[in-house]
């Protein structure tokens, strides 16, 4: 069975070094190697769209960061209960007309005994930037 350590029960610790690991493979922009810590039926609110499954979060994915170009992430704690991780995050990018956007944003995540994130909610807003503003060079 596939595993993705650190597994649940989270201690403050444990819970630290995952919300860092999502951040490394979010900011490598690497579909295939972010859907690997997802529940091959993962279920997930992103914004107003419902994704479910690693297909559609590659698909998801892939689309994402063509649009969102220079992406730049950071993750913060918020929260843990034994299998529940709570992150607030903020990220800029760049579209493809060269306007620059920060988004801010909370997710609820919750994980099966594997380590793998079986379920992901996160709400969203994004703020026009300019380029002077950016806090992610």
């Amino acid at each position: 069975m596939e595993k993705k350590y650190p597994l649940p029960p989270f201690t403050l610790e444990t819970a630290l070094e995952k919300i860092q690991l999502a951040e490394d493979a979010w900011n490598s922009k690497d579909p295939e190697r972010v859907s690997k810590a997802y529940t091959l039926d993962s279920e997930w609110r992103n914004r107003s769209e419902f994704i479910n499954g690693r297909d559609q979060i590659v698909s998801f994915l892939t689309g994402k960061w063509q649009r969102e170009l220079n992406y730049k992430l950071k993750k913060e704690y918020w929260a843990h209960t034994d299998n529940r991780i709570a992150v607030r995050f903020i990220y800029e990018y760049q579209n493809k007309q060269g306007k620059w956007f920060r988004a801010y944003g909370n997710e609820n995540w919750e994980f099966d005994e594997n380590g793998l994130m079986a379920r992901r909610f996160a709400s969203i807003n994004d703020l026009e930037i300019e380029e002077k503003e950016r806090e992610f060079k």
